[in-house]
């Protein structure tokens, strides 16, 4: 009797350390690279976590670093999913066959077709607008209704831009170029360079703040740095706010022109079924409506979310239906294209 009880006691001893050995092997977590760096970020994955019991392990860096490092690691990396902004960023880690395809009824029912990869291999969670911003003091909102006005002689001297190699710059000009030809684009952007009150320099919220001081009279920003402005709990970046106004450009033709951020899954995904809840968290009406109110001030992708505060409803506006795609397809036509333009 007491041979089998110490056999009995063996065997559960061991089946238990097996147990533990299994839970340990397949805790539930997902991995992300990340080169977005927003605190609310961090603040919808640990409700992810709460919610699912699915742990969120995040790195963080710059896009080109992240994307090297996942080259290097092939299938065997640990990375589930690949988080950056900008589309055409999203279509070089797919063109290095680093990812695969989502497979999420969600993903599809959510996100319009020209907002992610044609072959699911990356989706929209959040979009930003790049518009014309415009000094109050000097400028009328119907003096100017498209970028291509930008290039008009009226507003020599009156520009303002940062560099032509950022991605957000990047991604405008492409969809010029997909719009109006590469010939009518790059005699735009030589206008337009000609048309600048000072050399290319700063982010967006420094031509911001150059036109609430009087330098210049129009720039070219995204959505979310206005609307983080006018929401600051500092008065110094409200009244920034309170001197600039924003045109939607192209309202009566394609509709202005957004860009992403965005989710490509992992070729070698070694947590596919977790990356793939985490990307349906990521679209869903918690989820959206922390990013557009509560972090970013970026525009929801999921319909009848509430929007940043501060700027219309991107349902109310005509947005330019160009697939994402094509702004990775003419990355290198663009900057190139503005290089010889001058700008800089």
């Amino acid at each position: 009797m007491r041979v089998v009880k110490r056999i009995n006691a063996l065997v559960l001893t061991g089946l238990a350390l097996w147990l533990i050995g299994t839970s340990i092997a397949g805790a539930a977590e997902v991995n992300v690279y990340s080169a977005r760096h927003y605190p609310s970020d961090q603040a919808i994955y640990d409700q992810f976590s709460k919610d699912t019991g699915i742990k969120v392990n995040v790195v963080e860096g710059d896009v080109n670093g992240l994307s090297q490092r996942l080259q290097r690691e092939g299938t065997a990396s640990p990375a589930d999913l690949f988080i950056t902004v900008d589309a055409a960023n999203l279509q070089r880690v797919k063109a290095k066959d680093l990812t695969q395809p989502i497979e999420s009824a969600t993903v599809n029912e959510v996100v319009p077709a020209n907002l992610r990869d044609a072959d699911n291999h990356w989706t929209t969670i959040s979009l930003r607008a790049r518009v014309i911003a415009y000094a109050i003091a000097k400028v009328k909102p119907d003096e100017i209704k498209a970028y291509e006005d930008l290039a008009d002689a009226k507003w020599k001297g009156k520009v303002l831009a940062r560099t032509s190699n950022h991605p957000y710059n990047v991604g405008l000009i492409a969809s010029l170029i997909a719009a109006n030809g590469p010939e009518k684009t790059e005699d735009w952007a030589k206008a337009v360079t000609g048309n600048m009150a000072r050399k290319p320099q700063g982010g967006d919220v420094d031509q911001l703040a150059a036109l609430a001081v009087g330098e210049g009279a129009v720039a070219l920003t995204n959505t979310y740095y206005y609307a983080r402005l006018k929401g600051s709990d500092k008065a110094e970046d409200r009244a920034i706010a309170d001197k600039v106004g924003l045109i939607f450009p192209n309202q009566d033709g394609r509709g202005v022109h957004v860009n992403v951020s965005g989710v490509a899954l992992t070729k070698g995904s070694p947590n596919k079924a977790n990356a793939i809840k985490f990307i349906d968290y990521l679209l869903s009406p918690t989820a959206q409506e922390a990013m557009a109110t509560k972090g970013t001030s970026e525009f929801p992708v999921r319909a009848g979310v509430p929007q940043p505060a501060g700027l219309p409803a991107l349902s109310t506006l005509k947005v330019d239906p160009l697939p994402l795609t094509k702004l990775g397809e003419l990355q290198a036509d663009a900057v190139k294209l503005a290089d010889r333009a001058g700008w800089r």
